[in-house]
């Protein structure tokens, strides 16, 4: 049997492993932009949560594009957009041509993760699913981590950080081109899926479908509010948000305020704490799906998993405040990630509430929620930052989203799928 479903996967890892590298670009060459546009650390805050902005508005029409005309077109797309956008980032003369920049690059990069949601549901077995959500999801540290030592390497290459966003921008766009030649929807329209491959996975969704009675329909994102594991899962990803997108955005800041790291050093922390992150994630979906393997049932695994990272991520968080060492708060904040990417884990619950029909549009409501924080965050520090001097404040606010994320993974309802059934009784579970 072929595994043209985990080259897929690990294409799509590459995917949102450049993805952030491009994201977090503005993030790591701030100290420059700050010196060159000459803002403050409210503007900055501003210029930080303008992607995020379009990034989450875009989240639930993406989700419905790729519920309705596939993952490969709206990937593709997305692809040459942003990277079109990151080279055109590059070639701003003040702030407010760099926020429309960023704008754009949130517009281009919303299909990414809920494609691979929708992905995640058509072409893995319930079993699978835990190691393809945190191969997806695994993109996000991993790109982070290298992103710092990327674009501070090719700002160092061309002396500028200018050239260095275009320089990415570019490779992006060319990456899109792969993307069109190696995706396709369905396993039975991809090339590299032998009969064998296809076999398998057509028995196992025989065999998922009729487990949940489903009825091969979509039923849209409305159906889906009334649900107490829908908002779960949304609250859940927003306050994960809270923490990574708060160390993502601020992070370098931080390190270089707070710590008096210079670009090299930052480069290179940011490397093990992410790097940390993509361990700890890609563990985290190995132990999740090993432990379903065995026997053990899937609401057990993973409100354990993910009820122990939370509490984790709490008190390293805390550790970061209470011990104010360079080195130790290299140590907690690696910490910090290894843990919470955990919760990627979260990027298999639209396949299990929504089934194949919904994921999309499920996966696309979850982003926005997480979005929110995206753009909140930033702004959020920035002014606790300004007003207070420091980072105590900021981190005391990660601590929050850290304990939101912790109730809702314990809360959710893993086993239940909500997606309309071909019987009449009520669904078990999750209702809210």
């Amino acid at each position: 049997m072929s595994n043209t479903r985990w080259r897929l996967f690990g294409l799509l890892l590459l995917l949102v492993t450049v993805n952030y590298i491009d994201r977090g670009s503005l993030s790591v060459a701030l100290p420059m932009i700050k010196t060159e546009f000459g803002i403050g650390p409210e503007v900055t805050g501003v210029l930080l949560s303008v992607f995020f902005w379009a990034y989450a508005a875009m989240q639930i029409p993406a989700g419905w594009l790729i519920d309705r005309f596939g993952p490969r077109k709206l990937i593709t797309a997305a692809c040459l957009g942003w990277g079109g956008a990151t080279a055109i980032s590059g070639l701003a003369p003040n702030t407010a041509t760099m926020a429309v920049g960023r704008a754009a690059l949130g517009v281009a990069e919303a299909p990414i993760m809920p494609a691979g949601g929708k992905l995640n549901a058509v072409f893995l077995t319930e079993k699978e699913r835990g190691r393809g959500a945190t191969i997806l999801d695994a993109g996000a540290p991993l790109g982070s981590a290298f992103g710092g030592v990327v674009i501070t390497g090719l700002i160092a290459a061309t002396g500028s950080w200018r050239w260095a966003f275009v320089a990415a921008g570019v490779a992006t766009m060319l990456l899109g081109f792969w993307a069109w030649r190696a995706i396709r929807d369905t396993p039975e329209a991809h090339p590299g899926v032998d009969d064998a491959e296809r076999a398998y996975l057509a028995e196992a969704r025989r065999e998922e479908n009729a487990r949940h009675q489903a009825t091969g329909r979509r039923a849209g994102l409305l159906h889906y509010l009334r649900y107490r594991s829908f908002w779960a899962m949304c609250l859940g990803w927003l306050g994960f948000n809270g923490v990574f997108y708060g160390l993502l955005t601020w992070g370098p800041l931080f390190l270089s305020e707070s710590k008096g790291f210079d670009l090299k050093t930052i480069g290179w922390s940011t490397f093990v704490i992410f790097g940390a992150g993509f361990v700890g994630e890609i563990l985290g979906g190995q132990l999740a799906d090993r432990l379903r393997d065995r026997g053990y049932r899937t609401n057990p695994v993973m409100r354990t998993l993910l009820g122990f990272a939370g509490l984790c991520v709490i008190a390293g968080l805390v550790g970061v405040v209470l011990v104010p060492g360079p080195i130790a708060a290299i140590t907690l904040l690696s910490t910090v990630l290894f843990f919470l990417r955990w919760v990627g884990l979260f990027w298999a619950v639209p396949a299990i509430l929504g089934g194949t029909e919904d994921a999309g549009v499920l996966g696309g409501a979850m982003n926005l929620a997480g979005n929110i924080s995206g753009f909140i965050t930033p702004i959020a520090v920035g002014l606790i930052v300004g007003a207070t001097g420091g980072y105590t404040g900021a981190l005391l606010y990660f601590v929050g989203a850290g304990v939101l994320m912790t109730i809702s993974v314990l809360v959710l309802d893993y086993s239940t799928r909500l997606a309309p059934r071909s019987e009449s009784s009520p669904i078990r579970g999750g209702a809210a």
